[in-house]
């Protein structure tokens, strides 16, 4: 009699960490805090009676996009770590499909600090969450971003 989660229904799940890379686990972390990040003040306005901040979802309705992209990364490496081969095949090298969505969130995250709500004369600011997200998302991009980089100036 076959085990649990054995059978004919394919490969069975099996939370493994060590399968994870250091760059694996760089990345899933600052992307799980780049998530976080994206419901604390990003943005804040002193209106004289009080201070109104914005998360970064509500002042830039794009970065819906870093939110999907992250769950997106997260559940990818969660599988990786959870079978030992993926039960599907990917249109990408794994690198390249990580390189190019933590690239992608961290130009969306990059144009939402710089292009803040009411232009840059409105007395509107920056909060920590603007901060962390940004940092978050540099951190979540440069284990994918660095072997490239390393790469293409070694061929020169």
């Amino acid at each position: 009699m076959p085990g649990p989660g054995t059978g004919a229904g394919g490969p069975s799940f099996n939370l493994d960490a060590s399968r994870w890379s250091q760059a694996d686990r760089i990345t899933g972390i600052a992307t799980l805090v780049l998530f976080i990040s994206l419901f604390l003040p990003w943005f804040s306005l002193n209106t004289g009676f009080g201070n109104v901040s914005a998360d970064a979802l509500s002042a830039h309705g794009y970065l819906f996009i870093v939110l999907i992209l992250a769950l997106a990364i997260i559940a990818f490496l969660v599988l990786e770590a959870g079978f030992a081969e993926l039960p599907f095949s990917l249109p990408l090298a794994r690198e390249q499909l990580l390189l190019a969505a933590t690239g992608l969130n961290l130009l969306l995250v990059l144009i939402a600090f710089i292009f803040m709500p009411g232009g840059f004369g409105g007395g509107v600011g920056w909060s920590f969450g603007a901060f962390v997200g940004l940092i978050a998302a540099v951190v979540a991009c440069a284990p994918e971003a660095l072997p490239v980089i390393r790469s293409r100036s070694s061929k020169r």
